[in-house]
């Protein structure tokens, strides 16, 4: 699967490290809190000494880069990293706003200064454990997600069983008017909290619709059937009035019920993973496990299903989309394992833990999604990498596809699908394994174009700034965006 066009080059990569950064740690309750362990997925895991032992012949023979190497391809730059300060947790998802990039961790979320891309700064840090703070903001709020069972809603709480009842997941929403003084305005408590979130912004409202996913029996805040998502209403000048207002339910018959011989890692689907609207075209693509949907925001308050689709061959957990720039294709990604696998080998394959490539034929109604091809990375990971598709952006082309993508330790992905059924990379950017005697979770969660520039949250390694030089996306250097969170997508024409 190696692609000629990209070999890869060893290089004495290092990190560019920032270096004099000023950091404050802010605490938006009266005391700081200590992470829990609950908060945290296991970070490592075994692999045998044959594994461990292909990892380094890998490395040896130049297949692969070696521990923590940087490689990419001739046309992508690398031009800055800034490591993890104040916050420990892992490294997640990422928003902007003018001058400024935010990023969530698992204990907190950071503000970047990005107006030289090359130099990014750090503005603050904000204190407030609660996996898996994923992050978007609007005007002057930022939307943050818990979804870890916790005992009570400040940001010095700590973990709790989700079987007592006092425990509280959901949204935490904060004043960012004062970029270096964040404050911490309002809570809403969803049913079996809030993995993603994606916001629906209007004048005078912003919408939230909440993902989450399995409930149990015994967790009395997240009781079963769970087939649907939480809606709340946001009023922009008085946020601390957000409220759940419905729950509207997308699959009447349970969605797909899993537990296929012939793919065993197929997910029940008890929820979404991840949402993306496309306000200006009224629509929205969901990732639900088991499950991937087309839908009508026109009411914002009442989704609509127009068209459901599973693979029950290849994918194992839908967890996120993107549309087009025509809103004539949505790609779906499939994280099997769930982010915590070394699934870019030849012995998975190009078909399994890769995009789904949909495109949307028909009208109103009555569009149907319809299949045409899959897009993986074409370079083998070791088996002591986590990797698998994961969090990408389109790159505003006029008249073309292109996407940059992370993969986890597979790195960071920009490929073309303008022919649905023949996608192909156009570049890339990674770090070698972290480790070659376990699995140690880290490498790109996020990998968003945002105004000429690529930027990357890493896991473990920290914030990093990419550009790609290409003919084929230099075009979109001329988009410029005051906003941006990629599940709630811009109309770039």
């Amino acid at each position: 699967m190696t692609n000629p066009r990209f070999k890869r080059r060893r290089r004495l990569g290092v990190a560019a490290a920032a270096a004099g950064l000023l950091a404050t740690l802010l605490t938006a309750g009266p005391a700081a809190a200590t992470p829990e362990p609950g908060d945290t997925p296991a970070q490592r895991q075994g692999v045998t000494t044959s594994q461990q032992e292909e990892a380094r012949k890998a490395i040896q023979g130049g297949e692969i880069p070696g521990v923590d190497e940087i490689v990419h391809s001739k046309n992508v730059e690398h031009l800055a990293n800034i490591p993890k300060d104040a916050l420990k947790g892992l490294n997640t998802d990422l928003a902007f706003q003018g001058k400024y990039a935010f990023a969530g961790n698992y204990d907190g979320f950071r503000i970047f200064d990005i107006s030289n891309p090359k130099k990014p700064k750090t503005v603050t840090q904000v204190l407030c454990p609660g996996s898996q703070n994923d992050i978007s903001v609007s005007g002057n709020l930022l939307f943050l997600s818990t979804d870890s069972s916790r005992s009570d809603n400040s940001c010095t709480s700590t973990t709790q069983p989700a079987t007592e009842k006092s425990s509280w997941e959901g949204m935490k929403i904060f004043d960012i008017s004062d970029i270096r003084n964040p404050k911490y305005v309002a809570a809403v408590e969803t049913a079996c909290g809030s993995h993603t979130h994606t916001l629906v912004p209007e004048r005078k409202n912003i919408y939230v619709y909440v993902s989450s996913y399995s409930p149990r029996a015994t967790y009395p805040d997240c009781q079963p059937p769970h087939d649907g998502i939480s809606v709340i209403k946001v009023p922009r000048k008085a946020p601390q009035k957000a409220a759940v207002i419905d729950f509207p339910v997308l699959f009447p018959d349970g969605g797909n019920p899993g537990n296929d011989p012939q793919n065993p890692n197929l997910s029940e689907t008890t929820g979404c993973h991840d949402l993306t609207v496309l306000p200006s075209k009224d629509l929205a693509a969901g990732a639900c496990m088991g499950d991937g949907i087309l839908f009508s925001i026109k009411d914002p308050e009442k989704p609509k299903v127009i068209d459901r689709v599973q693979d029950n061959t290849n994918f194992a957990f839908w967890h996120s989309a993107t549309f087009n720039e025509r809103a004539d294709k949505v790609v779906f990604t499939d994280e099997l394992g769930g982010g915590g696998g070394a699934t870019c080998n030849a012995e998975i394959g190009p078909k399994r833990g890769a995009n789904g490539i949909y495109e949307i034929k028909g009208h109103g109604d009555k569009r149907k999604l319809v299949f045409k091809s899959y897009y993986k990375i074409p370079r083998h990971q070791a088996d002591t990498e986590n990797c698998v598709a994961h969090n990408g952006s389109l790159i505003p082309v006029p008249g073309r596809d292109i996407m940059v993508q992370a993969w986890y330790q597979g790195g960071v992905s920009f490929w073309d699908f303008t022919d649905s059924s023949k996608p192909k990379e156009i570049g890339y950017f990674e770090r070698g394994p972290i480790s070659t005697d376990t699995i140690t979770t880290g490498g790109s969660w996020s990998a968003y174009y945002y105004n000429g520039y690529v930027f990357s949250n890493d896991i473990a390694k920290g914030f990093d700034v990419l550009k790609i030089n290409d003919r084929r996306t230099d075009p979109a250097k001329w988009f410029r965006q005051r906003e941006l969170n990629v599940q709630t997508q811009p109309d770039y024409l």
